[in-house]
């Protein structure tokens, strides 16, 4: 039986950002069995039109699972989700 390669989390953030510095901290905590990337907008200007000020924005596998308050257990359940193939 082949595993599932490991998904994917992107989070979205920006410098100086309190709630990005919470998102970060709870994204290391529950998705510990995923790729994890973190990408500052402002690095990006296409990137600063899409996300604007909704930031931190958390998504697994390409798809949005949070932003800006990101409740525990939200992306634990989202990387579950995706490992299941959902």
């Amino acid at each position: 039986m082949r595993r599932r390669p490991r998904p994917e989390v992107v989070v979205y953030t920006r410098a100086g950002c309190g709630l990005c510095r919470h998102a970060e901290r709870l994204v290391a905590a529950e998705a510990r069995r995923a790729e994890v990337r973190h990408v500052d907008v402002d690095s990006d200007p296409d990137l600063v039109q899409r996300y604007g000020v909704r930031v931190p924005v958390v998504c697994v596998d390409g798809r949005e699972v949070a932003e800006l308050q990101v409740e525990p257990g939200q992306v634990r359940r989202a990387v579950r989700a995706a490992r299941r193939g959902r």
